[in-house]
């Protein structure tokens, strides 16, 4: 593309931001994935994720104008919004699984929430997801592109991640400590608007306040939580909010919603922060951002669950020099097509083995995604099997144990005082029909809804005649997707962990390197298929580094150094360190 072409697509998309006096899906322009296919990138542009917990649309942006979000309203305004993103599971952990590895969570072990923990109740051994031995974390993938990669600072993706996995993960992660004009991808979590942020006493984690710090390591933080006196606020506490149906209309509601709605702005306001040093360092029309939340909402019958409340969450992509400001694409989006669209945003073929499809960057998919799917097994101590799929307009569920109940009684989100509210108006039979829908003592083997008329999916149209049609082909749908994934919806988590560890009781450890030093040349191996190989080189009288490197092929070794190799095949146990000195 010319400068001068160039130069009048930026006025092009600067004047429509200023003839844009909102974000609301209604007056927003809309994009094909062609011409964002088509958008000039810096050659190796620097990849910022900004990822926030527990997250439905509750931004002005996507119409929801109950509190103001002025960073998020002007990212949005600067790039492009996405309303159709969805998370492959409505909890953290397996969605993180998907995101990181392109891969479905339940073809891979990693779809039941908790797998290192809950022993007592499952009667298994902690374990992490074991993916077929050729995949890697999208992370040290791009790692080996040469790109640093930080993560700050949560991690949760149903397994324990390789040393090779990032540069530097943990509460100081920042792309200021790369090298010189080295490209990078960084991920910033937010962690103000996960579920706990409902818990009563009220107040944000100190630790949460790092992004206004970000990357400072003289400054520590208080443990524990701050009081609710000291917690930032951004909305009054007299503020009426609409009301999902299925949450009844009482001052326990009201004000767990007040506090979701204030974890949002205070949200905003370190994600504006962040968005700052970005500026600061001159980095901003260097770097693609993409806002996004880990899955649906915090509220009782939003998160776990796989209705679009559960799954359905914001995204904002702003592309260097506003290109493509202030537009809407609508395209269906999974967390499956994560890992492909980075590869392809710095023109790397995406890898065969992942699940999902680039819909941005040199490889974007040639057609658009025509459904997403999702899945629910165990949420800590207790296991149901459901499986989903949706099209642009019509959700189809499956249900493998309709003798339960859909309500779990998991203890953790037992903490909400509108869950505990919840429970006593079902005791003391206050529940609405609708209200009353979740706590059935039995679940219909198939649902299916219209999310554009009932976006609560609260009117089950299995049963109807007038849709059967519209229920056979999304009951197709989701036959082919289980058989094309390996997916086995209700098989037994022992079964199922005998199958990862190839039936075996105990899990498989990844086999000690071996390092050949020629001269100073060295070459490491390892004979377990698909272990990613990390390694340190600590020279005489300097501080051992703290990054790992990733091992892509022989490299030259000083005299009077320290080699340190690492093996690790995801799902495996890490191998012993091996210490060669020279």
């Amino acid at each position: 593309m010319t400068s001068t072409v160039f130069s009048f697509f930026k006025v092009i998309a600067l004047c429509f931001v200023l003839l844009t006096v909102s974000c609301n899906n209604a007056k927003q322009k809309k994009v094909s994935h062609v011409e964002i296919k088509g958008i000039e990138l810096p050659e190796r542009p620097n990849i910022l994720w900004l990822v926030t917990e527990d997250m439905s649309a509750y931004l002005p942006s996507f119409g929801d104008s109950t509190i103001v979000t002025p960073n998020l309203s002007r990212l949005a305004k600067e790039g492009v919004i996405y309303p159709n993103l969805y998370s492959t599971s409505g909890v953290c952990a397996p969605s993180r699984a998907a995101i990181t590895t392109g891969m479905y969570p339940s073809s891979i072990g990693a779809n039941h929430m908790r797998t290192t923990s809950f022993t007592e109740v499952t009667g298994l051994p902690a374990y992490g997801a074991v993916p077929p031995p050729e995949v890697k974390m999208i992370s040290e993938l791009l790692r080996k592109e040469g790109y640093y990669c930080t993560n700050n600072y949560k991690t949760d993706y149903q397994f324990k991640h390789p040393v090779t996995a990032w540069d530097e993960s943990g509460p100081y992660a920042h792309w200021r400590n790369r090298s010189n004009n080295q490209p990078f991808f960084s991920v910033v979590n937010f962690t103000e608007t996960h579920e706990s942020g409902l818990f009563e006493p009220y107040g944000h984690r100190y630790i949460e306040q790092r992004h206004y710090r970000l990357g400072d390591r003289s400054f520590k933080w208080k443990e524990g939580r701050m009081s609710e006196e000291e917690t930032p606020k951004h909305i009054k506490k007299d503020t009426k909010f609409n009301i999902p149906p299925y949450l009844p209309k009482t001052e326990v509601v009201q004000r767990d919603m007040w506090k979701m709605y204030n974890n949002i702005a205070e949200m905003d306001s370190q994600v504006g922060a962040v968005l700052k040093q970005l500026e600061d360092d001159g980095l901003l029309e260097n770097t693609i951002i993409f806002f996004y939340g880990d899955h649906g909402g915090p509220m009782p019958r939003q998160k776990r669950l796989i209705y679009d409340s559960g799954l359905k969450t914001p995204m904002i992509v702003r592309f260097p020099n506003q290109i493509n400001a202030g537009t809407k694409d609508d395209r269906l989006l999974s967390f499956v097509d994560f890992a492909p669209t980075l590869l392809s945003l710095i023109k790397t073929e995406p890898h065969d083995y992942m699940q999902g499809q680039a819909f941005l960057g040199e490889y974007s998919a040639k057609n658009k995604r025509e459904y997403i799917y999702a899945a629910a097994d165990r949420f800590d101590g207790f296991t149901d099997a459901i499986r989903a799929v949706r099209n642009n307009r019509f959700k189809y569920i499956r249900n493998y144990r309709p003798e339960q109940g859909y309500y779990l009684p998991i203890d953790y989100r037992e903490n909400i005082p509108t869950m505990q509210e919840l429970l006593n108006l079902r005791d003391a039979g206050e529940l609405d029909s609708v209200q009353s829908l979740w706590f059935g003592n039995k679940k219909p083997i198939e649902e299916l809804y219209d999310c554009k008329v009932d976006p609560h999916e609260i009117n089950n149209l299995a049963e109807n005649p007038e849709y059967a049609e519209i229920l056979s082909e999304l009951s197709n749908e989701l036959d082919n997707w289980i058989n094309n994934i390996g997916d086995q919806p209700n098989l037994p988590e022992g079964e199922l962990l005998k199958q990862l560890w190839n039936g075996k009781n105990v899990q498989p450890i990844t086999l000690v390197p071996t390092v050949d030093i020629n001269e100073s040349s060295v070459s490491i191996a390892c004979n377990t298929e698909g272990a990613s190989i990390g390694y340190k080189v600590v020279k005489s009288n300097k501080k051992e580094p703290v990054e790992w490197q990733v091992y892509t092929g022989p490299f030259e070794l000083q005299d009077n150094s320290t080699l340190k190799v690492q093996a690790h095949r995801i799902g495996f146990k890490q191998s012993d360190i091996v210490v060669v000195n020279k």
